[in-house]
């Protein structure tokens, strides 16, 4: 299955475990969020963007015009490891990984969590590719995927045993967008991918047709 198969096999599966009543209000939240514009004002193809550093899961630094240096990156925003949109999302780039190389990228996933928290999520779905840690979301605060978690997720959230605050190390319940974007060598964005639907998630083959066009 492709990723965009595993999410609907997914979502058949939710609607079988999770309360009706939470399914609803988590639509409607995302329907809430979809409405005020945000995913709207993110930074778009064509824009230039600036060199960040960020520590991977293993506190090493790492920056975007070190990682230029040998090609486009393709850089995947994720909520966290305890997402399970997320996870299918990165299993499914870690399956595409060996063609995104060939095309000549180098593949980078970023969230929010600790550098500890991302070594779990790598370590869970046997990720071959550098996980970044963004404390804070500094760095998608300047892509503009920045949002917070709604008040009234908070308490289902809490019932699943889902503590954000501690894997992202700070009380803010901040959030990337899901996104993917590819950046150029000369760190123009060729292709950018922003969903404020937490279901909603790029296909990796389409970043693979992108980079080889």
């Amino acid at each position: 299955m492709n990723l965009t198969e595993s999410i609907a096999a997914y979502e058949e599966a939710k609607k079988q475990k999770v309360p009706a009543d939470i399914l609803e209000l988590m639509a409607e939240v995302t329907q809430d969020l979809i409405a005020t514009g945000l995913a709207e004002q993110t930074t778009k193809e064509g824009a230039l963007v600036n060199n960040f550093a960020l520590p991977d899961q293993l506190g090493n630094e790492l920056s975007l015009d070190h990682l230029l240096e040998q090609g486009p990156v393709v850089l995947s925003f994720y909520r966290g490891g305890w997402c399970p949109y997320c996870n299918l999302e990165l299993k499914a780039l870690q399956d595409k990984l060996p063609e995104i190389n060939a095309a000549g990228a180098t593949l980078v996933a970023i969230s929010p969590e600790t550098p500890d928290s991302a070594q779990d999520t790598k370590t869970a779905s046997d990720l071959s590719f550098t996980v970044l840690s963004d404390a804070g979301n500094n760095v998608a605060k300047v892509f503009g995927l920045v949002f917070t978690l709604s008040e009234k997720l908070k308490p289902v959230y809490n019932k699943f045993g889902l503590d954000i605050p501690a894997r992202n190390g700070d009380q803010s319940w901040e959030l990337p967008f899901p996104a993917t974007f590819v950046i150029q060598p000369d760190k123009t964005v060729s292709l950018a991918f922003v969903s404020a639907d937490y279901t909603e998630r790029l296909e990796p083959q389409n970043i693979i047709d992108h980079l080889n066009k």
